[in-house]
């Protein structure tokens, strides 16, 4: 059986799907897959090993030249690329209507989706033939994921963690990231998401002074931030930029990682890198990070609605608190 899996981005929802390629094509009777991902992601979708191809698509810098002869040629390319691939289902997790676009385009007979009531955008539904509802126990997105394998006749069992192992014979050397530190991943991809750049530089200085070295790291239109927290802790270090190769590499070498609800944090954990998330205002049973050494922080609100994280807060994660986290997960890892 051939399937085309559409989870576009971003980040820690593409490493939040990876237990659903496993259920696909890990059991006895695996299937052909192919994933639809916009192409900075690429790499965590092609070199998966249950992944027979991977599809690029660029939707954000499509949308800014709709009309302009490289976009018709790369939106031809793919689809041409997903009909010679000739899916006979189309799997869309993620719930949008340009996500569920591409099950439609690629020619697959039978479409599915999640039930309305998870969907983020309803208007997705009208590219589906059938949804899929996930038992009650399904609260958090890895296992709202893994209910798509039910459609296709394969286990999933609920539970798993994301595993990006695989990545790591590709992560190269990052020059100048010092192995053993301790890594803050202050940015996060949403308002209202981030703990207190403050209390990341408290928590560099709490840290430094136990001898733990730091070291800040930062993506795009972070520098300024991670650079603040610096300039509030000399000590600890300013990550230099990586692409997103680079940046495996730079997590697998930290002796723990500290961040909010954000793409990174959640790969630090599929990389069995001790973790701490912090969670301000999206809701951990849906969102929380998963993995072997994992601890989370929260101090967001429980139950949120129609496929989103976001629930708000309830107070403020403290320094203490997650110090403490921190120093259980390291203790934890020895």
């Amino acid at each position: 059986m051939r399937v085309v899996l559409t989870r576009l981005s971003a980040l820690g929802d593409i490493v939040h799907t990876w237990p659903l390629v496993e259920a696909l094509t890990g059991c006895s009777e695996p299937v052909e897959l192919a994933w639809v991902v916009e192409e900075p992601f690429l790499p965590l979708a092609a070199l998966h090993p249950g992944v027979a191809r991977a599809v690029p698509v660029a939707t954000r810098r499509w949308r800014r030249r709709p009309l302009a002869a490289a976009t018709r040629r790369e939106l031809g390319a793919a689809r041409r690329a997903l009909r010679e691939f000739s899916p006979e289902v189309a799997l869309d997790p993620q719930g949008l209507c340009k996500s569920a676009a591409w099950g439609w385009l690629s020619g697959a007979g039978e479409r599915v989706g999640l039930e309305r009531r998870l969907r983020r955008e309803l208007l997705a539904g009208a590219c589906y033939t059938r949804t899929v509802a996930p038992p009650p126990e399904a609260t958090h997105v890895v296992d709202i994921n893994l209910a798509f394998g039910a459609a296709v006749g394969r286990p999933s069992p609920q539970g798993a963690s994301p595993d990006g192992s695989f990545l790591l014979p590709r992560a190269p050397e990052v020059p100048g990231a010092s192995a053993g530190a301790v890594g803050l991943l202050p940015g996060t991809g949403g308002r209202g998401k981030a703990w207190p750049a403050r209390n990341f530089a408290a928590l560099a200085a709490r840290a430094i002074g136990r001898g733990l070295p730091v070291i800040v790291l930062w993506g795009p239109g972070e520098r300024s931030l991670a650079e603040s927290i610096v300039a509030d802790c000399p000590e600890a270090g300013l990550a230099p930029p990586t692409d997103l190769l680079e940046l495996v590499g730079l997590l697998s070498r930290c002796a723990a990682v500290v961040g909010g609800d954000t793409g990174p944090v959640h790969l630090a954990a599929a990389l069995a890198v001790p973790t701490v998330a912090v969670f301000v205002a999206t809701d951990p049973e849906r969102n929380g990070t998963r993995g072997r050494r994992v601890r989370i922080v929260s101090s967001a609100r429980a139950g949120a609605e129609r496929g989103r994280a976001r629930s708000g807060a309830l107070g403020e994660a403290t320094v203490d608190e997650v110090f403490a986290a921190l120093v259980d997960v390291l203790g934890a890892a020895r």
